[in-house]
């Protein structure tokens, strides 16, 4: 391809669609994001993972500090250390690349699988892979947890809800925001055995560790569990910790920008709860493709812009979900230039394309990552209340799959 083509075919927006494209970007992007991290030897995150398996196998207690082996603490689940053990058992900064892209890999792979053209899902691929390099310079496992949800959506969307409690139950249980595919339960066509399901799986997962440590260990570690994230929760919205990589939320932003440092959450989410139930109003559509991608989209956000745990590296599992919004709708030059808004505000907020005074004094303290997806949040509402689904261009998506 020569310049004047290449030039064509980045005007002429082409390349969005282009399978190398996607795979090289969504590929590339984060394995050169965690090789810095591993030639900077800045590979925290996945000695505390390697410890979850560790100080289970040793029965220590796995929500304590431990200084002299890595810092902050570990806030999974138990059944974390049976899905980290393989990986334990390579060297350290070969077993950091793994297990990144593992990550990396899964939500590749359940974006791969959503019931929209293969085009537009390069495309999503292509627009959300600057957010998964982010992701993955933190080596965080918010990916995974992105794709379990999607697993549990497309599992549940084809009538396989044994598959579907199995993603939604893992994630879950490894970090509770899996808990948002309970969201899918109306689209299930056999009540009875989405319960039966999910009562299966939470008693495997519930006692898998057992396979590595004891019932004793287990059972406490669970109480430790809760403790553990409790004190999390009150630490994220302490003023007086000024730690403003935390709290990337709606209740956050608010805090920040009015100066109200000891809103109660529940003055946001309570409305915020009704007003996502009030999607549901939309019942004669619960076997609509197009209303239940929506909902997906609305349940991927939500889980983000309405947690005090959101960091940066969390709206990986927010930002797919704009991403398919946008691709299911008419390209107008409105719709372009929000849709850009969110792109730079929400995925590039923290990269060089802002001057660093704009990260810093900005963007950051002041929660300003999470405003594009609250307002898109605030437009899939209105327009799953006015059935706006059902205008989605025959092109974007398959109504059987």
């Amino acid at each position: 391809m020569n310049w004047k083509d290449t030039r064509s075919w980045i005007l002429s927006g082409k390349f969005l669609y282009d399978k190398n494209l996607a795979i090289v970007l969504w590929f590339g992007l984060s394995f050169i994001a965690v090789l810095q991290d591993v030639i900077g030897n800045h590979i925290n995150n996945y000695i505390i993972f390697k410890h979850v398996y560790l100080h289970t196998i040793q029965q220590t207690n796995l929500y304590l500090e431990y200084p002299s082996e890595y810092l902050d603490v570990n806030l999974y689940g138990p059944v974390f250390s049976v899905l980290i053990a393989p990986f334990t058992y390579l060297p350290d900064k070969i077993a950091t690349i793994a297990w990144e892209l593992f990550n990396v890999l899964a939500l590749f792979i359940a974006i791969k699988k959503l019931p929209i053209v293969d085009k537009w899902k390069n495309a999503i691929i292509i627009l959300s892979s600057h957010e998964m390099m982010n992701t993955a310079s933190w080596l965080q496992s918010n990916a995974l947890i992105a794709a379990c949800i999607i697993f549990g959506f497309l599992y549940i969307h084809r009538g396989k809800d044994y598959l579907a409690l199995f993603f939604i139950l893992l994630a879950t249980f490894i970090k509770l925001y899996g808990i948002v595919g309970f969201a899918f339960f109306f689209f299930s066509k056999n009540k009875l055995k989405f319960i039966g399901w999910t009562l299966l799986w939470s008693a495997v997962f519930f006692v898998l560790p057992l396979l590595i440590t004891s019932k004793t260990f287990l059972v406490q570690s669970y109480y430790d569990w809760l403790e553990g994230l409790q004190y999390k929760a009150v630490k994220n919205v302490n003023p007086n910790d000024n730690y403003d990589y935390q709290d990337i939320c709606v209740m956050g932003m608010i805090r920040r920008i009015f100066n109200i440092p000891y809103l109660k959450n529940y003055y946001i989410t309570i409305p915020a709860v009704i007003i996502f139930g009030l999607q549901y109003l939309r019942y004669d559509y619960f076997k609509n493709t197009s209303y239940r991608l929506y909902l997906l989209c609305s349940v991927l956000i939500t889980t983000v812009i309405f947690t005090t745990s959101a960091e940066s590296p969390t709206y990986i599992i927010a930002f797919p979900a704009a991403c398919i919004w946008y691709v299911m709708q008419e390209h107008t030059k409105a719709t372009n230039a929000f849709f850009i808004f969110v792109l730079l505000l929400t995925s590039f907020s923290y990269s060089d394309i802002f001057t660093p005074y704009l990260r810093e004094n900005i963007i950051r303290p002041y929660s300003l990552k999470a405003l594009p997806c609250f307002i898109l949040w605030i437009v899939l509402v209105k327009q799953i209340f006015s059935k706006q689904f059902l205008n989605i261009p025959a092109d974007r998506i398959l109504l059987t799959q």
